[in-house]
């Protein structure tokens, strides 16, 4: 009966994330590029609104803080061993597809975020509340479709953003400093616990330290391998475009697998590290303090700018030129990708594993908190204000035993249900992209004007 069951949800899970999947979340993310007149453009104004203050304006949080809370929901595990795995199964072309699925997703987290910002409710505590729910029930007053992205969004919380990433912390843990795996499940509920009972605000200002200082820490040490391979840095960027479409082989046992394999693995790999499309994201944006809706999109924009095409690039390049350098990697035993990851940061004498280990650590953590928030405004949404002390409870639970637990089919559900909150939330992104434009025009050349529609209370 069990086998059965895995069976269904393993066949399920193909299906759900078969190739109309990845067709449609690539062809949102062009479609949406084009419709914004190539929003890419504006990254540079957008970096820097990201770290300017609106006090003045409505909102729970800073656009920084409701970034970073995105952002480490988005930079995970994926950025480290999802990149190595695209690469072992689709070799190193699937790195240009991954990259090029960043660049264009930044127009659907700009798109999403904006319809998140512009539907946005409070709750008569001052709360903000937003996300691809409130924009299809008052955007295009598709309620049933509301409530089943907030169930999804609800349930796939614990797998995505909670089972997997504590079993990640535990396993590094145990395999570097033989800490028991029982003992970090108990303590990262514990930390876990501290936080989210706090809200939104104590989230933010967590996120806000944690994110700035795991990206850097991460950086610095892809930049240190960058340098010891610093010859092999071009030769790896070519190796990378000519394999995105053509099988062959190069030096140090890289094979290039065709063009739909290294599509297929890295469009992928790109989708699921920087969720643009999800509509996870967009629920932090609608909590920041934004005087219009373009003014917030364009900094949640960048959430998918630095995860995929500066993070997930710095990684592929990491991993190339370190097979590349190293004959001793032999590709063909390799498809892992997190063993590929770890022999590339052995390069690095001694401190090596320890920014590999302290990375995972700090990228699966932050994940736990940033999908903590989504998971609370989603059962907020179906369940009711009431249901917010059990859900926290039962995330905390599941923290504590995630360790201890087969993930296999914990994944592969969690996959099923990411899918399944990507199919509204896409729905309002394309039904409403008049309004993104509309909305786009108006504000895109007077980002400090100030939108002056009141922002409906509801009663929760």
């Amino acid at each position: 009966m069990i086998n059965t069951i895995a069976n269904f949800i393993n066949r399920l899970d193909s299906l759900v994330w078969g190739w109309w999947m990845i067709l449609l979340l690539l062809g949102t993310h062009i479609f949406m590029t084009i419709r914004t007149g190539v929003i890419q453009r504006k990254i540079g104004t957008a970096i820097r609104l990201s770290v300017t203050k609106d006090t003045e304006a409505e909102g729970e949080v800073s656009q920084f803080g409701a970034l970073t809370t995105a952002l480490a929901s988005t930079i995970g595990t994926g950025n480290i061993i999802g990149v190595g795995t695209a690469i072992a199964l689709g070799g190193p072309g699937a790195v240009l597809w991954c990259w090029l699925t960043g660049v264009f997703g930044i127009a659907t987290k700009y798109s999403e975020s904006l319809i998140a910002v512009k539907y946005r409710v409070k709750t008569k505590d001052g709360r903000m509340q937003g996300g691809a729910m409130y924009a299809l029930e008052r955007g295009l007053h598709m309620k049933w479709l509301a409530l089943l992205f907030a169930f999804f969004g609800g349930f796939a919380s614990f797998g995505i953003g909670c089972a997997t990433q504590v079993n990640a912390i535990a396993t590094v843990c145990n395999e570097n400093l033989n800490i028991p795996p029982a003992f970090i499940g108990i303590a990262v509920a514990a930390l876990t616990a501290l936080v989210i009972f706090g809200g939104i605000k104590s989230i933010a200002t967590v996120c806000e330290k944690l994110v700035p200082f795991m990206a850097f820490f991460y950086v610095i040490g892809c930049l240190v391998i960058l340098g010891i391979n610093y010859d092999f840095i071009i030769p790896a960027v070519k190796t990378i475009c000519n394999m995105a479409f053509t099988p062959g082989a190069a030096a140090g046992g890289l094979v290039g697998r065709g063009i739909m394999m290294a599509m297929q693995y890295g469009i992928a790999r790109g989708l699921f590290s920087n969720e643009s499309g999800m509509g996870s994201a967009p629920i932090a944006a609608a909590a920041a303090q934004t005087r219009n809706p373009v003014r917030q999109a364009l900094v949640s924009s960048t959430g998918t700018f630095w995860d995929t095409v500066v993070v997930c690039l710095m990684t592929g390049l990491v991993l190339v030129t370190s097979i590349m350098k190293n004959p001793s990697i032999d590709m063909g035993n390799i498809t892992d990708g997190g063993v590929l990851t770890t022999l590339a940061f052995q390069q690095i004498p001694i401190l090596g594993p320890v920014i590999l280990v302290v990375g995972i650590i700090s990228f699966a953590y932050s994940t736990v908190l940033g999908w903590a928030y989504y998971g609370e405004r989603c059962v907020e949404y179906f369940a009711g204000k009431k249901g917010l002390i059990p859900y926290r409870v039962l995330y905390i639970a599941v923290a504590a035993i995630a360790p201890i637990i087969s993930l296999n089919l914990v994944w592969t559900v969690a996959d099923i249900l990411n899918a399944l909150m990507a199919l509204p939330n896409l729905v309002a992104v394309l039904l409403l992209s008049n309004v993104i434009v509309k909305e786009t025009r108006k504000y895109i050349d007077h980002l400090d004007a100030k939108d002056e529609t009141p922002i409906e209370i509801i009663n929760k």
